[in-house]
């Protein structure tokens, strides 16, 4: 009976404390939006001295995910809350700071930097950051995130002025670079890792801007100029080419006519020599068949055919003679 009756008056203490703990739960999730425990206004920019309400002990307390809760007992460092249920003893333990292990992005602030060739510069940038380490963050630095942000302005001045105002336009990929480098280097003892910087905007001087349009106006002339030039020049290439082929032809054509005006007035020689040749033949031919013609006349016969023999002599002086004639017209 007598353990009845103490359930029944504890119950509602506990109970209460467990509704104040989901009250309180849901309120320090709208206190603690930023990685270093900066609070803002709903829609509204973190201020760097802003401090944030940190949860009160009420001896049951849950952490959300990717929190990690840092717990003083009577002052000193005692443990860091994981996600999930924690139990505090009341009064001698105390939520001494809330990090979130979020990525968490950084507006960097408009600010000036001079560059290697002496030309100012307004630059703007976002630092995407996030806590690796509590209790670094909690008590290494005072406000992470207005030194991380100091050190990204510093940084970036000192990059810049290594550089001229034409690499700082073309190598933003590599400026971000060396400045996440740069800052990670010096965030490490506050348990802080940048994870990259981006450069926003940079705005130069109206009078450099002016002198930047002219140049870019001046290289497209140039531009246009040289590729008109290379049209002209392909252009008479093409003519001269043209015309090189035109007289190639040519020159092949009235080489091929001669070859065949050649080759026919050698046909001609050739036959003209041989109907020559055919002439003197059957010149030489008549007068062999004269020649014995006349050493059978000159044998005793009877007197006929001795008239018989002047006559076909006399024939064939007129043969000879009339094949002498044509051979030479033949020649002529």
């Amino acid at each position: 009976m007598a353990s009845a009756m103490t359930k029944a008056a504890l119950t509602p203490p506990l109970r209460r404390a467990l509704l104040q703990s989901r009250s309180f739960q849901t309120s320090s999730r709208n206190l603690i939006p930023s990685a270093f425990g900066a609070s803002a206004a709903a829609g509204g920019v973190p201020s760097y001295f802003q401090k944030p309400s940190l949860p009160a002990n009420t001896i049951i307390r849950f952490v959300p995910q990717q929190t990690a809760w840092i717990v003083e007992r009577m002052g000193k460092f005692n443990r860091i809350l994981d996600p999930g249920l924690a139990v505090l003893v009341p009064f001698i333990d105390r939520i001494a700071y809330v990090k979130s292990l979020k990525e968490n992005a950084i507006e960097i602030p408009s600010q000036s930097a001079i560059t290697a060739d002496n030309v100012t510069l307004d630059l703007d940038g976002v630092l995407y950051t996030r806590v690796f380490d509590a209790y670094k963050a909690s008590y290494g630095v005072e406000d992470a995130e207005y030194a991380i942000s100091q050190l990204a302005q510093t940084t970036m001045r000192s990059e810049i002025g290594q550089l001229s105002l034409d690499h700082v336009l073309k190598e933003r990929a590599a400026l971000n670079t060396n400045i996440t480098a740069a800052i990670n280097e010096a965030a490490q003892a506050w348990g802080v890792t940048c994870l990259r910087y981006e450069i926003r905007d940079i705005h130069a001087p109206d009078g450099v801007v002016e002198a930047m349009h002219r140049q870019v106006t001046a290289e497209r002339s140039k531009r246009a100029e040289i590729l008109d030039s290379e049209g002209q020049r392909q252009s008479a290439i093409n003519i001269a080419e043209g015309k090189k082929q035109s007289v190639i032809l040519a020159s092949e054509a009235l080489k091929a006519e001669q070859i065949n005006r050649a080759s026919g007035e050698a046909e001609a020689i050739f036959m003209k020599a041989k109907a020559t040749a055919a002439g003197i033949e059957a010149v030489a031919k008549s007068i062999a068949e004269g020649e014995e013609a006349c050493t059978r006349c000159r044998q005793p016969v009877r007197g006929g055919e001795v008239r018989g023999c002047l006559s076909a002599s006399l024939a064939k002086e007129s043969t000879a003679r009339r094949g002498a004639g044509h051979v030479a017209t033949l020649v002529a």
